[in-house]
């Protein structure tokens, strides 16, 4: 694997923050590639240089966030349901500021809910209860869209009211909901 110039990588960074930052202040719609060259402190050909446009840079920022949750899943189905979540919920509270204002949004990023409910209940998938025979009579997408709207919810009412409980909190009352239900 190829290793990136540090330079590179911390101007990519310079301007994830920058974007997210100024979606706090406005609208998406309303952030111009100018204002986020002026608050990652990068000229606007820069920005062109790792990014096609505004759109490009968003969706590659919320792309990192999914690809880092997936990668969780990879190894969380091995736990059982409160040690999976805590890392989950760790990782919410680490990126604070991009999940409330992508949760909060109501501009373009609104998808991203959309996206993350989606990449949850492919994650829920493989672990419906079959064998105790408690879901015999539901459908699967009817069981997966339930968790997922249920799980992306609680994620979404912690952040918004400024995270009240600690992931270990959350993780436990999420994971005790979720073993219920799947």
């Amino acid at each position: 694997m190829v290793k990136m110039d540090r330079r590179i990588l911390k101007t990519q960074e310079s301007l994830k923050n920058a974007v997210v930052e100024l979606m706090t202040e406005k609208s998406f719609d309303h952030i111009t590639i100018q204002d986020i060259a002026d608050r990652a402190n990068v000229n606007r050909g820069t920005i062109y240089l790792h990014y096609q446009d505004k759109f490009d840079l968003l969706d590659q920022l919320i792309e990192a966030h999914l690809h880092e949750l997936g990668a969780m899943d990879e190894w969380a189905c091995d736990l059982d349901w409160v040690d999976a979540l805590v890392p989950y919920f760790e990782y919410f509270e680490k990126n604070y500021l991009f999940f409330s204002t992508m949760l909060a949004s109501t501009g373009v990023p609104s998808s991203f809910r959309t996206r993350l409910l989606a990449s949850f209940m492919r994650g829920f998938k493989g672990e419906i209860d079959r064998e105790s025979g408690r879901n015999t009579d539901l459908m699967d997408d009817v069981i997966l869209q339930y968790a997922g709207t249920a799980y992306v919810g609680v994620i979404e009412w912690w952040i918004r009211s400024g995270m009240p409980y600690p992931p270990r909190v959350m993780a436990k009352q999420i994971g005790t909901l979720l073993e219920r239900s799947l």
